[in-house]
């Protein structure tokens, strides 16, 4: 029997926004193990290439590894071809990889759930990467983990079409926000990433504290 302990999954915030000028992605930093909180400062979005990041929920270790892998892979496609991989590339590469990790027999369940947000020659695109492998290209808006029904309901109320990568990003620390407050396996911080025409860049990064001192 495995300890829970081992396990150590995301209870998880993270979600990604289209903006008329760019993408957003923010990630609360909260690992729990059942009902223990494990890491406080724990990053959810992952840098893959220049232009494009991955949100990460599930099993740590799995989503650890599936990101190392795709970044390397897609590394060396471009030494290969001298060009950079498009989202749709990368996105169908990593998907192959989901649906092989999580058929795979094991103790510990290979749970990765992804969202992946970049930008190449065609524009600007997010995609939902679910923990079966299945693919779904988001035009406005996507959250995953254990908080995304408090995230969608902010964002079907707040979210509009044609909103800048600014407006995007605090309606994102609005949403991150609402699931701090309500969803016991999201907290201790946000992340938030911006891809624009200038590539990808952090543009929040914030811990929050509950130490009580007397």
């Amino acid at each position: 029997m495995v300890d829970d302990k081992e396990l150590m999954k995301t209870g998880t915030t993270t979600l990604a926004l289209q903006c008329k000028d760019g993408i957003v992605l923010a990630a609360d930093k909260r690992v729990t193990s059942g009902y223990l909180i494990s890491h406080k400062k724990f990053d959810k979005i992952i840098s893959i290439t220049d232009n494009i990041a991955v949100t990460v929920a599930g099993t740590v270790s799995d989503v650890q590894l599936l990101a190392k892998y795709i970044k390397a892979e897609l590394k060396l496609k471009e030494i290969r071809t001298y060009r950079e991989s498009s989202v749709k590339e990368a996105v169908n590469l990593l998907s192959m990889m989901v649906y092989n990790n999580i058929r795979k027999m094991s103790l510990i369940p290979g749970i990765s759930h992804f969202i992946i947000g970049g930008k190449d020659d065609s524009g600007f695109h997010i995609y939902d990467l679910a923990p079966d492998g299945s693919i779904i290209e988001v035009d406005d808006y996507t959250t995953t983990g254990s908080g995304s029904v408090m995230v969608y309901g902010v964002l079907e109320t707040m979210y509009k079409k044609n909103m800048s990568v600014d407006e995007g990003v605090k309606l994102a620390v609005k949403s991150i926000n609402a699931a701090i407050q309500r969803d016991i396996a999201s907290g201790n911080g946000i992340n938030i990433f911006t891809i624009t025409k200038g590539g990808l860049k952090n543009v929040v990064s914030k811990d929050i504290e509950t130490k009580i001192e007397v």
